[in-house]
């Protein structure tokens, strides 16, 4: 029996070691990039490492109204670290938290739906959106890399070289290593990467002194929420996106089980999810979506109890609890976080372009909705002022680049891909009630 218990708690930690440099790694960026204070990091670290335990516990406790009920993990979406960025920037980081409340409630009042709402959403829209997102991603890398921006070293050779010696060690895990090590490489990196600076002067562990030995969540931590249209948009589109990602791990996943996912268990799983990105929004946490890593591990492993997820679930819970656990990860330099970032985000367009690869590139329209859909985005992020005289109403949907490049994308599917498909389908109907 203990044998057993003993088993269940190292695969649970095993999971989370899986999506740990997930977790902690967006509220690093997000937190850095909003010029957020050593205690409010530590805070948004191990707030976010607790609600990723409570998310992933709301999907596998399967009931009559939310959750999947298989061994799924959430955390929170890499998606959403660009707008993030963006809407805080812009608009403040209490809009941040709005945004995410309003999206997490319209994700769970379209669960019922979101499967007919699906064929708006193909790879050709999912992929460009991506793209675009990860991309935008890539200057926070750079100047994270460089030392931070309006860092007094910004540029310095030790800050290149750390960041350069980082991405490179994690570059040789994946080269030579397979499995779960592979699966750690961007933790193993950050690690270190963080030691050898610790030789350097460069890390300050004043952090982890002053942080509490436990804390509570507190609701509302950042200020109560304000709500701005663009940033409401920009956020619905992340968590759109996210359920399209989801949708392919709840396969998945349930594939490995041996389990059919119906219609009412996706609808359950995606019902889950909103309620897990509103506890985001409740606690100034993020935005959750399934772990295709720990799908690998799943794999890997060959164990499937949902009793190891409940424990993995049940120990980031406890260690969200532990300000120090977070604080630990706060004393991580910026040039060695720019390092990690630059595969991470990287990735993320590998990502997007590895879902426009399953699109047909043969098809000329496909090609121009990618074009004109990144080209917009891009555009706009690289020129903000483009449609600076149009009317406010207008703003909403060109005043950010993520949004305009998703609208583009979607609005030109329907226009290429959609409405085509349905005048051939009446027009195939009308033939055989013809010929009958």
């Amino acid at each position: 029996m203990m044998n057993q218990k003993m088993k269940i708690a190292s695969l649970g930690l095993q999971h989370v070691l899986a999506m740990y440099a997930g977790a902690v790694i967006v509220p690093l960026i997000v937190g850095a990039a909003l010029k957020l204070t050593p205690e409010q990091l530590t805070y948004l670290v191990s707030i976010d490492i607790m609600m990723c335990g409570a998310a992933t516990l709301l999907q596998i406790i399967k009931n009559r109204f939310f959750g999947i009920g298989l061994p799924v993990v959430l955390g929170c979406t890499f998606t959403a670290v660009g707008p993030i960025i963006a809407i805080g920037g812009q608009y403040g980081i209490s809009s941040v938290y709005g945004a995410i409340l309003v999206s997490g409630a319209f994700v769970f009042i379209i669960s019922k739906f979101f499967g007919k709402l699906a064929r708006f959403f193909p790879p050709v829209v999912t992929g460009s959106v991506v793209t675009i997102i990860g991309i935008t991603l890539i200057p926070v890398a750079m100047n994270n890399a460089a030392g931070g921006q309006g860092a007094p070293d910004f540029g310095a050779l030790d800050n290149i070289a750390l960041a350069f010696c980082t991405l490179l060690f994690i570059i040789i895990l994946y080269k030579f290593f397979t499995g779960f090590i592979r699966s750690i490489s961007i933790l193993l990196g950050l690690a270190a990467g963080t030691f050898a600076a610790f030789f350097m002067g460069k890390v300050d562990f004043s952090a982890i002194g002053q942080a509490s030995i436990l804390h509570y969540p507190k609701p509302f931590y950042f200020g109560m929420p304000t709500f701005d249209a663009t940033a409401i948009l920009t956020m619905i589109l992340v968590a759109l996106v996210s359920l399209v990602e989801s949708t392919g791990v709840y396969y998945a996943v349930g594939d490995i089980c041996g389990s059919q996912v119906k219609q009412e268990d996706l609808a359950k799983g995606y019902r889950a999810e909103g309620l897990a990105i509103m506890l985001g929004g409740l606690f100034n946490a993020f935005p959750y979506t399934a772990y295709s890593q720990n799908v690998g591990l799943l794999q890997l492993s060959g164990v499937r109890s949902k009793n190891v997820i409940y424990t993995m679930g049940t120990m980031l819970i406890l260690i969200g609890f532990v300000p120090k656990i977070g604080a630990l990860t706060t004393i991580i330099p910026s040039s060695v976080l720019g390092g990690a970032m630059i595969a991470m985000f990287g990735m993320v367009v590998a990502s997007g372009i590895k879902m426009l690869s399953k699109i047909e590139f043969a098809s000329q329209e496909n090609l121009l909705i990618v074009a004109c859909a990144i080209a917009m985005g891009m555009g706009v992020t690289a020129v903000p002022d483009l449609f600076a005289k149009l009317p406010e109403s207008l703003k909403i949907l060109t005043g950010n680049g993520i949004v305009a490049g998703s609208l583009t994308a979607i609005l030109l599917n329907i226009i290429f891909n959609i409405i085509p498909s349905g005048v051939k389908l009446k027009q195939i109907q009308f033939a055989e009630r013809k010929a009958s």
